[in-house]
Order: structure tokens, then sequence, then C-alpha cells
């Protein structure tokens, strides 16, 4: 699960042209605008990461003005997003560890404190007509679609040492998956399992392009027990739809058999029997460190735009055959998100 909120060090405390009571703050792969003089290099904070949903207590009313929400389904609490001050990028909050009664003080470096802290993470409620009615959660070989960004894990370049990678296109819209098992069929979003009821764009889409009778064709031919087809639902009334369509599109950016992710060419050959579209591939190279060393490197790598004009939400980097990681404790990938994107989306 991802640490929304875990003590980390500040490696840096830089100043902001014209600013006296505000500083900037370097912690992991981020920076958070900070007041001033609250902390020094090297001193442990409580970092809450960007799309973090914090609960109301009195440490977090500060910014009631600025990231109050209230919803059906997340309730009452303050939204962590990117915002700017005085032309600063701020992705995160830094707080001092002595704030929290619930923490000892003595947390080592990387402790994940977002249970006890009540942290939780900022979901957008699904729209009726891209999801449908729900039957159950996700379905064991569905797993969660949620990348490690680079920020959070700058570590995570250097992983990359020695193995050939590939670099897709950030696809902006709702995560959705299809798979097969004993038990049948199954269409998902992000949190749930759907019915298919009428109520669901894609379950319609699924339809459209034929895509059940696809996937049970080459699950009885491999004689497989598990196959699964993750992908981005991309369409008008879907996060402003940004790609400009006309019509709701899902591209492909994970398959798994039995269980376990295949490879780049693996993806390619089962989407073109299938007749899926797969994300674009932007890249396909060697010794990714060298030749983007830093995150800063990776986040000018990120910015664009889709083919026809929207700002690009950014790039997934991934083995071309998928590699164990243990930093992250699952297959090597990692999504870097344009921050030109997040400052012109993220009030949306």
């Amino acid at each position: 699960m991802r640490k929304l909120a875990s003590i980390q060090r500040i490696w840096e405390i830089a100043p902001i042209e014209g600013a006296d009571r505000i500083e900037l703050a370097k912690v992991l792969g981020w920076q958070c605008v900070v007041n001033r003089g609250q902390f020094r290099p090297m001193d442990l904070a409580v970092y809450f990461e960007v799309d973090s949903y914090l609960p109301i207590r009195p440490e977090f009313e500060f910014m009631r003005a600025s990231s109050y929400r209230k919803t059906d389904v997340m309730g009452e609490g303050f939204r962590l997003k990117t915002m700017r001050f005085r032309g600063q990028v701020s992705q995160g909050l830094l707080l001092p560890i002595s704030l929290f009664s619930e923490l000892s003080g003595d947390e080592e470096l990387g402790t994940d404190v977002t249970e006890a802290l009540g942290v939780r993470k900022w979901e957008i409620e699904e729209k009726a007509t891209t999801g449908g009615t729900v039957i159950g959660t996700l379905p064991i070989d569905v797993p969660h679609t949620d990348e490690t960004r680079v920020q959070a894990e700058p570590e995570l370049i250097g992983d990359f040492v020695g193995l050939e990678y590939y670099i897709t296109t950030k696809m902006d819209g709702s995560s959705h998956s299809v798979s097969l098992d004993e038990n049948g069929f199954h269409v998902t979003g992000h949190n749930y399992e759907y019915k298919d009821d009428g109520k669901s764009a894609f379950y319609e889409l699924i339809k459209r392009d034929d895509v059940e009778s696809k996937m049970r064709a080459y699950y009885k031919e491999k004689g497989l027990k598990l196959l699964t087809i993750q992908g981005e639902l991309c369409a008008p009334g879907i996060q402003q739809n940004r790609l400009r369509l006309i019509r709701p599109e899902w591209y492909v950016f994970t398959i798994r058999i039995d269980g376990k992710r295949v490879g780049l060419k693996e993806m390619q050959h089962i989407c073109d029997l299938m007749k899926l579209q797969m994300v674009p591939v932007e890249e396909v190279g060697t010794n990714l460190p060298l030749k983007y060393p830093t995150v800063e490197a990776l986040l000018e790598r990120a910015d664009g735009e889709y083919p026809k004009g929207g700002k690009k939400e950014g790039i997934v980097i991934r083995p071309t055959e998928p590699v164990f990681n243990e930093r992250i404790s699952a297959a090597l990938s990692m999504k870097v998100v344009s921050n030109k994107y997040l400052m012109k989306n993220e009030d949306e």
C-alpha cells in the first residue's frame, strides 16, 4: 500500500526569492513550501503526499480555506494537492513529528504513519456512466493500479541499472479491468466489480469490441487459470476528456497470465491478437539512470501533449520483462506525473 504519510528526512532547505515567511524544503524527490525557520537540513518530519485526504483535527485546520472537502463517499477532510506559492510548486505537506501525540518521536526514517494519523487516499467518485452497479470488491487477480511516483521513491531510478526499459504515455482517464477465472468473467473499475445491467459505459465498450469472447478463446486455447487485462478508460465525460475523444476508448497497460504480469512483447502480441489498443509506447532503451539520472530529468521527459493537444498527464516506466522490486514489494514500475499537468488540472 502507498505510504501517504511517513517519517522522512529533509535533505535541503532553500530560500524563495522575495519571500520572508516561507522557504522550500526538499524531501525524497519532492519539494514543499514550509514556514521559514520551521525546519533545518537533516531534520526528520512527517511528510504527507499529494492525494492524501487528512482527517478533521486541529493540526490541519490551517488548511481549511484552501483544502477542505466534503463528499458523500469521503466524508469531511482536507485534500492535499499540488499548489503554488510565490511561483514555487509545493508537492505535499511537511509537519513536525512533535505535533502528533500518536507518534513517540522515536520512529525510524521511512516509518509509515498513514493509518496511525487517519490519513486516506483522496478518491474521486466514479460516475455512474463509467462504472455501474457495484456487486463486490476487486477479484483476487485484479490488483489496484496505483503506480509509485518517482518523486516518492527516487531510488527506483537506480533499480533500472542493467535492465531494458520502456516508456509509455500515462493516459488520463479511469482505470478499468476485465478478468477471467474459474468463477467467470469480471468487469471492474478502480475499486469495485460491476454488474452487467445496462448502467456501465465500460461494459458497453467491452461488448462493442467483443472483448469477452476474444478473452475466452485465448483462455481456453492456452489452458489458463487466470487472465486479467487492465487498462485506462478514456472518454467524453471522464477527467475533462483531455485526449479529446469523440467516443470511449480503452488503452491496455497490463496483462496478467496465471497471476503474473507479462512482458512488453507478449503484451503487444496479445493486444494485436485480440485487436485491443495499448497505451502508446514512447521509448524503448537501456541504462535508464544514464539517460535520466534524476527526478528532474524524468519530469522534463514527462512533459508534453496528447495527439489532439490536451496536456499529457505524464509517463510510466517499466522493464521490458517484469522484475520484482523489493523496494515497492511489486513488479518494478514507476510513473512520472508532469508538474505542468498537475498545476493545470488538479483544481478541476
